[in-house]
């Protein structure tokens, strides 16, 4: 078969699409076959996958698994609208209502991460009778209108004019914010976020809040994952307040923390959660979940001409029979130990590492140029994430200052799969220090 090469797909890039839309690397390949937690690009060369196309990937690429069901999906019905009775999108909710915490069980399904939000932000609304909404800084939630308003994170707020009624509150990032105040404890920073956000429902609420919506882990904002206690504390003080918690888990879900759902790490159930992502493995797909009782308050005709399509709801379907058959929760849990132990090492001997992070197969190293004073290492990552992908390796970049390497694989990596991309990872360290 004969490609255009990256050549080729850059020229047709920069004649047909919105200038917005960019790349990584500065020779970038062009990719044409997946295999599981592999790639190849058009001239054959093969690499391996450590970031899924943002924890998309879950199962692999090209999975048979979640292939074929698709397939035969497709060859029987491609479409037909949810206005119409199909079983796969009544069997998808139900077997997504066994699998969420607590008891999140009525489901609306749509075609993405944003959507879902948008879609729980509403039910929020309708069911509170409130208009206003609370969001973490650096957090990330979409690229519609109200969506990128609820976005902390300056470079992917592409409006001047965002949504009114919306408010941010200090996240919990210990590694830049809390960690440098004299003697501050986790517990201390923690109770310090907490209290900011009474601050904000105090002082720059009318007091008639809707929600919060938050991501377990910030993937964006630099894989920030949370201190221990600060979901628990925020869950009550919201309770307190009759404000919803919306839990993003777009990034997060579906086995990516080593649990289903990354918010069961901090012994919390939300209100509404939303998902997407590795859901479809690939294909197309969001939702938004929550309860009976708030499912209630949306009455109204709604639907979505393409949500909870057959072909998408077979690819969720599988894709949760396969995390549990292949046991990728477990793998997740113990490859993601092996990382960060290994990156931890690495630590030691690599100054340019600041801070090791994360949950699972979602870890994040924070790459600085000065351990005192975290001047952001972004020119180093770059050029880090350039000679890995020379070595066949495909690493990820994230954070407000984009010095955060990001580390989301397959769960379908193996154990060799880390001590060879750790010992790379060492060497190209070592090459960029000289």
């Amino acid at each position: 078969m004969s490609y255009l090469g990256p050549a080729g797909v850059i020229a047709k890039k920069n004649e047909y699409f919105v200038p917005c839309i960019n790349h990584f690397y500065q020779n970038p390949p062009e990719f044409v076959k997946g295999e599981m937690q592999y790639l190849y690009d058009s001239t054959g060369k093969k690499y391996l996958d450590f970031y899924a196309g943002v924890s998309v990937m879950n199962c692999g690429h090209s999975n048979p698994a979640i292939i074929n069901p698709v397939m035969e999906q497709i060859q029987n019905l491609q479409h037909v609208c949810n206005i119409y009775l199909t079983e796969n999108g009544v069997n998808l909710a139900e077997q997504l209502a066994v699998v969420t915490p607590g008891q999140l069980k009525r489901t609306f399904f749509v075609n993405s991460g944003t959507e879902a939000n948008e879609g729980a932000l509403l039910m929020a609304q309708l069911y509170t009778g409130a208009h206003e909404f609370i969001a973490l800084d650096l957090g990330l939630h979409g690229r519609t209108q109200l969506t990128m308003s609820l976005t902390g994170i300056g470079m992917w707020r592409t409006t001047d004019t965002p949504n009114g009624g919306i408010h941010f509150a200090k996240n919990p990032y210990f590694y830049r914010d809390g960690r440098h105040e004299e003697h501050q404890s986790q517990e201390a920073f923690e109770d310090e976020c907490i209290a900011d956000v009474e601050r904000v429902i105090r002082r720059r609420t009318s007091g008639k809040i809707a929600a919060m919506i938050v991501e377990p882990i910030q993937g964006n904002a630099g894989i920030v994952t949370p201190t221990p206690g600060y979901f628990k504390k925020l869950k009550a003080l919201l309770e307190k307040h009759g404000i919803l918690l919306i839990v993003d888990e777009v990034q997060t879900g579906f086995g990516r923390s080593g649990k289903m759902f990354a918010i069961e790490n901090f012994g919390v159930v939300p209100d509404i959660m939303t998902v997407a992502k590795a859901l479809g493995n690939g294909f197309p797909i969001g939702a938004y979940i929550t309860t009976d009782e708030i499912a209630a308050a949306f009455t109204r005709p709604s639907a979505s001409t393409l949500g909870g399509n057959p072909v998408s709801t077979a690819a969720g379907m599988a894709v949760l029979n396969y995390l549990q058959e292949a046991k990728l929760l477990e793998n997740a849990q113990a490859r993601g130990a092996q990382l960060q132990a290994g990156l931890k090492e690495l630590q030691k001997r690599h100054a340019l590492i600041g801070d090791v992070r994360g949950l699972g197969l979602m870890v994040g190293a924070e790459l600085v140029t000065n351990r005192e004073d975290l001047t952001p290492a972004a020119t180093e990552v770059d050029e880090i994430l350039e000679k890995m992908k020379d070595r066949g390796i495909l690493v990820g970049k994230n954070g407000e200052n984009r010095n955060v390497l990001a580390m989301q694989p397959p769960l379908v990596i193996t154990e060799e799969d880390v001590v060879f991309f750790l010992q790379n990872l060492d060497e190209v360290l070592s090459e960029v220090a000289n």
